[in-house]
């Protein structure tokens, strides 16, 4: 969808097939002085302001449509061939939002790795200031201070590295989204508790590269014991274990069809205590809230004795244990495969009841149609009913904000006459790819 915009005297056009840019811009170079009304393509202000127009176009266009209106004359008699045109129009359109909305993604994603670096440096800098502060308060700057910011300066700089060889894929958020697009709740939840006891070790290895005497080193030393760390140790691997039987059930429960996943455009810091539909799930906010409570536990305890690691008490692991069993029992229990319970011929008001023949409209009741995160419009143009041998496009039936057709537990398709009547089986195949159940119909010439 072009966009024409007025800019500096110029005029932005997308040539087809080519990128929009303003006719005084030469080489094809992005202009100085791109702003909030740019609409070009190669730049973050452009794809932003183009998806946000074509989302508006989009939304005027569906509430037009749903409201009876721009259907064209010679369809208006035709009920069927209407709904197909209104359905046809609307997904070119959802289309178009999709692709707007990927190119934005794709441009956030590519900032994003600087953020991430810059909050890992924001950090370094605040333990700077405690450490400043508490060293005036206190008894002066000590070697286990500046043991404490030598590892933040090693973790901070390997982070960044990291950022930057993931830059395509979010920086720092790159080990902690799923195959998904989104963040990992485990994932994340498992980095923080590596990234604690990283720290932890580091803190004790430069207090040994800076301890006076023998006498020092052997205190460090002390500090590493096992008795010390095994609530840390063991809530560490509890976590990280979590996460791998995580990875390995949502995979496996994909690819047997018990669970749909849909890819998201980016990942989303709602997503740590979301399901895949954005609504709260109870045993991702739990996991959460247990195991930050924990590790502010445990980097309070680092704090007051920065040349160990921080002895968890063994309630607290427990804690975090039933927390994480919890978790796991929660990826386990979600999900399912979509199913049909029934299938009946539409009836519209004033007509008569009739068994099902082509080109009657047929309702398919039952569950689970539209996946988790498949509101989008061009994710719901990708649900198909099989009646059959033919494969049938739900159609969209758009109604004021939003769409009457698809829905999660009742589809409306018509019965083509390309069905041979007869005995015929009807499969729903949703945007996720996965299959119902086979329901047989009979379809009277």
């Amino acid at each position: 969808m072009a966009v024409d915009t007025a800019r500096g005297g110029g005029t932005a056009s997308a040539p087809p097939g080519g990128t929009a840019r303003p006719s005084g811009a030469a080489g094809g170079a992005p202009p100085a002085g791109h702003g909030g009304g740019c609409a070009c393509t190669d730049c973050p202000h452009g794809v932003r302001e183009g998806r946000r127009r074509a989302l508006a176009e989009f939304r005027r266009r569906r509430d037009e449509l749903a409201a009876g209106g721009g259907v064209p004359a010679a369809l208006a008699h035709s009920p069927g061939a209407s709904r197909q045109w209104v359905s046809d129009e609307l997904t070119q359109a959802a289309r178009t939002v999709a692709e707007r909305t990927r190119a934005e993604a794709g441009f956030r994603l590519g900032r994003l790795w600087r953020h991430t670096a810059a909050a890992v440096w924001g950090a370094v800098a605040l333990l700077l200031a405690a450490q400043a502060a508490t060293a005036v308060l206190g008894a002066g700057w000590t070697a286990g201070r500046t043991a404490a910011l030598a590892a933040a300066l090693v973790c901070a700089a390997a982070l960044t590295a990291a950022a930057r060889l993931h830059r395509a894929r979010g920086g720092v958020l790159a080990p902690v989204t799923g195959e998904d697009g989104r963040l990992s709740t485990s994932r994340t939840v498992a980095a923080v508790w590596v990234l604690l006891a990283s720290y932890s070790v580091l803190a004790v290895a430069a207090g040994l590269a800076l301890a006076p005497g023998a006498d020092a080193r052997a205190r460090l030393l002390a500090g590493l014991d096992l008795g010390r760390g095994a609530g840390l140790l063991t809530v560490l691997a509890l976590c990280s274990a979590v996460a791998v039987t995580v990875r390995r059930t949502v995979a496996l429960r994909v690819r047997a069809q018990r669970l749909q996943k849909v890819r998201a455009d980016r990942p989303r810091a709602a997503d740590l205590l979301t399901d895949d539909s954005g609504r709260g799930s109870f045993t991702d906010v739990q996991y959460v809230a247990v195991c930050s409570v924990a590790a502010v536990f445990a980097a309070v305890r680092l704090a007051r004795r920065p040349g160990e690691l921080p002895d968890l008490p063994w309630g607290l692991a427990l804690l975090v244990a039933i927390s994480a069993l919890t978790y796991l029992a929660g990826k386990y229990s979600e999900g399912g495969r979509p199913v049909i319970l029934s299938v009946v011929r539409s009836r519209e008001v004033g007509d008569l009841d009739a068994p099902i023949r082509t080109g009657d409209d047929i309702e398919i009741r039952g569950s689970g149609f539209v996946p988790p995160g498949a509101e989008a419009p061009d994710l719901l143009a990708r649900t198909t009913v099989r009646i059959g041998t033919v494969h049938v496009h739900v159609p969209l039936v758009p109604v004021a904000g939003g769409f009457a057709n698809p829905a999660d537990t009742v589809l409306t398709v018509p019965v083509p006459v390309d069905v041979e009547p007869g005995r015929v089986e009807v499969q729903v195949i949703t945007a996720a790819g996965v299959e119902t159940n086979r329901y047989s119909i009979d379809v009277l010439d």
